[in-house]
């Protein structure tokens, strides 16, 4: 076996095993003895990958990923192995086509959202890649819908306020107004509050045993400081070691009614959120601080949840450039 030494210093060894290219990568360079251990080893390995079915394979990806994935990431993973067919998960990773694939898929599709299909085969193709490399998956998916946030208005957003002013809910409504998942809102302690400005930096989420604990903000983007004017500054300053004590349910439950009672059309709570990024828009707030002070990763679902105010404005500017014109 030859051991031949990378630009980057590191030493390699490429060995095929059955009709397979693996490579053995070390910082120093291996002896004889060594390389025939590790080789062993992989070669076990590779086998022992090759007898997994589906199911083992989907676990064994989930306890790999344990540490660095979200607590909601690993529940939702976890419970997604319950959801496939079982002949589907007693099948070897090694024999499954991209047949067999399209098929669980086809299956899924008939009674679950396109967006819930897409998540389950992301899911499948990342248990794959991880024990089947070299494997290209080409699945057919379901047509994505294009989903049309309900916007509340600010009328109608000053009435909810006034209906909840002084009670538990007035915090959370007045924070989700300003781009707070509720997540984040029902993690929040007065602490995190220094004059006017909020730091965002960590959420309430389910884990694996269905409790709620405090971990970092879903991505490094949703960790922010936002300004909250003096009146919300001063109630959260009048909060205990959470600025919402309730159970989190209870505050779309709590909106509900409100809107019920007010005869307003149904929407959640992230729906302010949307509210917040055509707000912002409007009054001329550009993406990249909209991006930030509302923690989104990308523009592309900023843009998506404001894109009724863009096209407000782009007829607005037809209509100005036309009756010029005539």
């Amino acid at each position: 076996m030859k051991v031949e030494q990378l630009p980057s210093g590191s030493y390699r060894v490429q060995k095929m095993i059955d009709g397979k290219r693996h490579s053995l990568t070390y910082d120093h360079e291996p002896k004889q003895k060594e390389l025939e251990r590790d080789i062993a080893s992989l070669r076990n390995r590779i086998h022992a990958d090759k007898r997994l079915t589906f199911r083992k394979g989907a676990e064994s990806y989930i306890d790999m990923k344990r540490n660095v994935l979200s607590p909601r990431t690993v529940k939702e993973y976890t419970e997604n192995i319950g959801r496939f067919s079982d002949h589907f998960l007693n099948l070897k990773i090694d024999d499954i086509t991209q047949a067999d694939i399209q098929l669980e898929i086809n299956e899924l599709a008939k009674d679950k959202a396109p967006k819930t299909v897409r998540n389950y085969h992301g899911f499948i193709s990342s248990v794959i890649k991880t024990f089947r490399p070299d494997m290209v998956i080409r699945t057919t998916l379901p047509q994505k819908v294009k989903y049309e946030p309900k916007m509340p208005s600010q009328k109608d957003i000053k009435k909810l306020l006034k209906m909840v002013k002084g009670t538990p809910y007035e915090i959370p409504f007045r924070l989700g107004c300003l781009g707070l998942r509720r997540s984040e809102i029902c993690a929040l302690s007065k602490d995190d509050l220094k004059g006017n400005i909020l730091t965002v930096n960590k959420a309430l989420v389910l884990n694996k045993d269905k409790k709620f604990i405090i971990k970092v903000t879903k991505t490094t983007d949703s960790a922010r400081e936002i300004y909250v004017p003096d009146e919300l500054a001063n109630l959260i300053r009048q909060t205990g070691d959470r600025v919402y004590p309730g159970h989190p349910s209870c505050i779309l439950s709590k909106l509900h009614k409100c809107q019920d009672a007010l005869g307003l059309e149904r929407f959640r709570l992230h729906d302010l959120r949307h509210f917040y990024a055509s707000y912002a828009h409007k009054k001329g707030m550009s993406d990249a601080e909209i991006m930030e002070s509302g923690g989104w990763k990308t523009d592309t679902v900023m843009k998506n949840v404001y894109r009724h105010a863009m096209e407000e404005s782009k007829t607005k500017m037809q209509k100005k450039i036309a009756d010029s014109i005539f």
